[in-house]
C-alpha cells in the first residue's frame, strides 16, 4: 500500500514539475511558437520569370520560359508546356529583381529534378511541375547568360 502512494505522489510533483516548466516558458518565450509545418522548407509566393532546359522522354532538348508560382530553399512550383516527366533532370535560370542585386541584371542557375507534376485543369493551361533543387547553384549576370546561349 504505501508503495502505490509513493508512486502516485512522485507521479503527481512530476505533473506539477512540468507544469511550473511549461509556465515558465511561456513567461520568457519571445519568438512565435510554430505549431506545425509539414514541409522541410519555408515556401514564398515570388512570380519570379525563369527560364527551363532539360530533355524530354524521347530525348529531346527542350527551353522553356515560365514564371514560378513559389520558391524554397530546397525546390520551386512552376507551369510547363514541354511535357516533363517525374525523374526529370532540368535546368532553371532564375532572374533575380534588381532590388535584390542593387541595380544589376542578375540570375540563379540551379540545376533540380521533377518530383511532382500536376495535370492541366482547363485545356491551354500549362501542368504544374513541382522540382526538388540540388546543392549546386551559381549567380550570374545576366549578359553572361546570354553569351553562354
Amino acid at each position: 500500500m504505501k508503495s502505490s502512494q509513493a508512486k502516485t505522489k512522485k507521479k503527481v510533483s512530476r505533473g506539477k514539475k512540468e507544469g511550473l516548466k511549461k509556465a515558465a516558458a511561456k513567461r520568457t518565450a519571445t519568438l512565435p511558437v510554430v505549431v506545425s509545418n509539414r514541409r522541410r522548407e519555408w515556401r514564398f509566393d515570388l512570380p519570379l520569370r525563369a527560364v527551363v532546359e532539360g530533355k524530354l522522354p524521347q530525348g529531346e532538348d527542350f527551353r522553356e520560359a515560365t514564371t514560378l508560382e513559389n520558391i524554397s530553399s530546397g525546390g520551386a512550383y512552376f507551369g510547363l508546356n514541354s511535357g516533363v516527366v517525374v525523374g526529370s533532370k532540368l535546368n532553371l535560370m532564375i532572374n533575380l529583381p534588381e532590388k535584390l542585386t542593387e541595380g544589376r541584371k542578375m540570375c540563379l542557375v540551379i540545376n533540380g529534378t521533377a518530383v511532382r507534376l500536376e495535370k492541366p485543369e482547363k485545356r491551354g493551361k500549362r501542368q504544374g511541375v513541382a522540382v526538388r533543387f540540388s546543392r549546386n547553384f551559381r549567380f550570374i549576370a545576366v549578359d553572361q547568360a546570354e553569351s553562354k546561349q
